[in-house]
C-alpha cells in the first residue's frame, strides 16, 4: 500500500471540498482498503490511486435508521449489523434485513456500513489480481480495452452479457433487496432512485465530489410479501453466486404487483420484468412459479464456466416466490 493522506471530515460541506484529485471518502473501510493494498489504483493508469481518504464517520448524524410517515431512512454510515437487526427494518423490510445479514462476516458487518455497500468495487480477479504477485492487470474497468473474464476463467461472472463490455457483476447484496424495495439514493447534492443508480462499467452514476448521505426505501403495504434468498460458495463469508429479491403485492390469491431483482447474475442488481410479468395477474403457485423462474433466464447467454447459474438462478427464484 502506497502512502496517503487521512482527513477527519467535520461536515459534508468540508467532506465535499477535500474531494479533490484522487481524494477517495472512506465509511467502514472494508472495500476501500482492501482495493488500495491489493494493487486496483496506479500512479500512472485509471483507477487512480487515492492520495487522500476523507473519513466520513466523524460525521453526526449520518448513523440514524427511523420510519419517517411512510419512507424508512437509513443514513449512509448505518452499520450492516444494525441494520440487520433494527426493528424498524426487520418489520417494514424484512429482506433488507435478511440481505444485510448476509453480507461477508460477523466482523464485517460490525464494520461496513450501507452507503459502503452500494458503493464498493466488483470483485473480478482480474480486476483485483494483486499487484504484488506480478502485476496489475489493464482490464477494461481499468483503463484497457479487454475484459479478460469473456476468454478467460469466467467462473463467477455475468450470465447476461457486459453491456459496457466489462462482465464483472455487482457484489452487494444490500443492493439487490433495494432494488426489489424501489429504494432510492439520497447524496449531498440530489435524489436517485435506485433503478438509475447503477452503472454497468464504473459501479454507480456517483459524480466526483458525490457522496451518498441516506437510503428511503418506501414502506411496503401490510402484506406484501418480501423475500431475500442468497446463494454463495461458503454460506457465512461468500459474496453471492446467485441472489433474488422480491417485492410482490398480493390481493385475494392474485399478485396484482411485482418488483423481482436479481443479483451475482449481471454488471449491476438486475430488475428482471420477464419474471415480474408472469406472476402479475397470476395466483402466487409452484406453476406461476416455475413460469417466472423460466422466464427470466430466457435471455441469459452464459460464459464457458458459469452455465451452472442458470439453474441455480431458477431454483432460488421459484423459492423466493413462494417463500
Amino acid at each position: 500500500m502506497q502512502p496517503f493522506k487521512h482527513v477527519d471530515a467535520k461536515s459534508l460541506a468540508d467532506a465535499a471540498a477535500n474531494l479533490t484529485g484522487s481524494a477517495r471518502v472512506m465509511a467502514g473501510g472494508t472495500d476501500i482498503l482492501n482495493a488500495m493494498e491489493t494493487g486496483i489504483f496506479s500512479a500512472t493508469t485509471a483507477p487512480a490511486y487515492p492520495t487522500t481518504l476523507v473519513n466520513l464517520k466523524t460525521i453526526s448524524g449520518l448513523d440514524t435508521i427511523a420510519v419517517s410517515g411512510q419512507t424508512l431512512k437509513i443514513g449512509a454510515l448505518a452499520k450492516l449489523a444494525n441494520i440487520a437487526s433494527s426493528s424498524a427494518v426487520t418489520s417494514n423490510c424484512p429482506a433488507l434485513a435478511s440481505a444485510a445479514a448476509s453480507v461477508a462476516t460477523p466482523q464485517v458487518r460490525n464494520m461496513g456500513t450501507i452507503g459502503g455497500n452500494l458503493a464498493q468495487t466488483v470483485q473480478c480477479w482480474y480486476y483485483r489480481f494483486p499487484n504484488r504477485l506480478g502485476g496489475r492487470i489493464v482490464c477494461l474497468r481499468k483503463g484497457g480495452t479487454t475484459c479478460y473474464a469473456v476468454s478467460g476463467v469466467n467462473t463467477y461472472h455475468s450470465i447476461y452479457g457486459g453491456p459496457k463490455g466489462c462482465y464483472a457483476v455487482y457484489p452487494s447484496d444490500t443492493a439487490t433487496a433495494l432494488l426489489a424495495l424501489n429504494a432510492s439514493i439520497v447524496t449531498n447534492t440530489r435524489t436517485i432512485p435506485i433503478d438509475s443508480f447503477f452503472d454497468a462499467l464504473t459501479g454507480t452514476v456517483l459524480n466526483p465530489g458525490e457522496i451518498i448521505t441516506e437510503v428511503d426505501v418506501p414502506v411496503p403495504a401490510t402484506g406484501t410479501k418480501q423475500a431475500y434468498i442468497k446463494y454463495a460458495q461458503r454460506k457465512a463469508i461468500d459474496f453471492a453466486v446467485v441472489s433474488v429479491a422480491s417485492l410482490l403485492t398480493v390481493s385475494g390469491s392474485n399478485v396484482t404487483a411485482a418488483r423481482i431483482a436479481l443479483g451475482g447474475v449481471a454488471p449491476t442488481p438486475m430488475r428482471s420484468t420477464p419474471a415480474e410479468t408472469a406472476v402479475v395477474g397470476k395466483s402466487l403457485d409452484a406453476t406461476a412459479a416455475a413460469a417466472a423462474a423460466s422466464a427470466a433466464v430466457a435471455s441469459a447467454t452464459p460464459l464457458t464456466y458459469n452455465t451452472y447459474k442458470v439453474p441455480i438462478l431458477k431454483s432460488i427464484l421459484t423459492q423466493a416466490l413462494l417463500s
